[in-house]
């Protein structure tokens, strides 16, 4: 697995752009390779503002929108609709904007959905679902994600994986995580073994708070309490910060400064 790429851009703005114009191009190869593609998106102040921009830009004509899988990296347990759930600022932010075919499109369940107020049966219905997406050539319970993005907590999480917490030693795909450190303290998540499945990782960060989860997330060597440390693709993990975020990143790190 080879060392992951650091890309800084100046500002969160700066960042959402540009990490917008990468997904469009990312999910274009993709398309033109194999005729579909497959991304995981993340919620958070900067995945939002990634999918906003995506919106607003014309190059989000280069998207076949109808050969798109949409899945995400981990979701709220909590009702339908809810603002806090990351499937519902994703379709404010884009999903409401472009032309995605709904089948397509595969929401975490709501605490109110087919499972009711049952975390552990929604988890076990999104691995299902997974499941039934694989193809031959991924060779495992979940699909070879194009691209899986993440954002990063002050605490070094990702996704719904916290330190310290039993979801990080979990092997199935999907989990509950009972008891968050963060609210709402029930959540759904895809584990390490389904964001390494993706073959592309894109650890997304902005701001001073994340500045040391990120240094964490390319010195620390296990991922037990700093998580974004076991977040790698198959084929290219990529941190892509503004300045703030890389602020503690340690001389001869490897980064490539942007504008």
């Amino acid at each position: 697995m080879t060392p992951p790429g650091i890309v800084i851009h100046r500002d969160q703005d700066v960042l959402a752009a540009a990490v917008a114009a990468r997904l469009v191009t990312r999910i274009a190869d993709a398309q033109a390779a194999r005729g579909s593609a497959s991304v995981v998106l993340t919620g958070g102040g900067v995945g939002t503002a990634v999918l906003a921009a995506l919106a607003a830009s014309p190059a989000r004509d280069a998207v076949d929108w109808r050969n798109l899988d949409v899945w995400w990296g981990d979701e709220r347990f909590l009702p339908s609709g809810d603002p806090e759930r990351n499937e519902t600022g994703a379709r404010a932010a884009l999903l409401d904007h472009v032309p995605v075919d709904p089948v397509r499109v595969h929401p975490m369940a709501p605490s109110d959905g087919a499972d009711g107020d049952a975390p552990d049966a929604a988890a076990a219905r999104y691995a299902a679902e997974l499941r039934a997406a694989v193809r031959p050539a991924d060779h495992g319970p979940v699909p070879s994600f194009d691209v899986l993005m993440l954002g990063v907590g002050p605490d070094a999480h990702v996704a719904s994986l916290f330190p310290g917490m039993p979801a990080l030693r979990d092997e199935r795909p999907v989990v509950a995580v009972l008891g968050a450190p963060k609210p709402p303290p029930t959540r759904i998540s895809l584990t390490f073994a389904s964001l390494r499945a993706a073959r592309e990782v894109w650890v997304l960060a902005a701001g001073a708070s994340k500045a040391k989860a990120v240094r964490l997330g390319l010195t620390e060597p296990t991922s037990e309490q700093a998580p974004v440390a076991g977040a790698r693709g198959r084929e290219r993990t990529l941190f892509l910060l503004d300045r703030d975020a890389a602020s503690e990143l340690p001389p001869g790190a490897g980064r490539s400064a942007s504008s």
